[in-house]
């Protein structure tokens, strides 16, 4: 199982909706299950800037993710994000 931990500060909103009402649809076809996706969230620990919004992205394996990051139907909002936002993504492997 991997993970995929986003935080993202916009720096305009008008790209969301669109970019929240595909993304999920691309997500769900590579396997991806959405966790969490919220504006409620605190930092516990060290000092930062706080982003905007946090989503965890549970994967069936790394090859999913990496899979959905390359995805031609995501690529344009990929794009949209990243020209709209301040966004950090890390991709983490689940262990017990």
């Amino acid at each position: 199982m991997y993970y995929s931990v986003l935080e993202v500060t916009p720096t305009n909103e008008a790209w969301i909706p669109h970019y929240v009402k595909l993304a999920a649809d691309i997500v769900s076809k590579h396997g991806g299950k959405y966790l969490a996706n919220s504006a409620n969230h605190q930092t516990l620990e060290g000092e930062r800037e706080e982003p905007a919004i946090c989503a965890i992205i549970q994967w069936p394996s790394k090859q999913s993710a990496l899979d959905f990051m390359t995805d031609s139907d995501y690529l344009p909002l990929l794009k949209l994000r990243t020209d709209s936002s301040v966004s950090h993504h890390v991709l983490v492997e689940g262990k017990e």
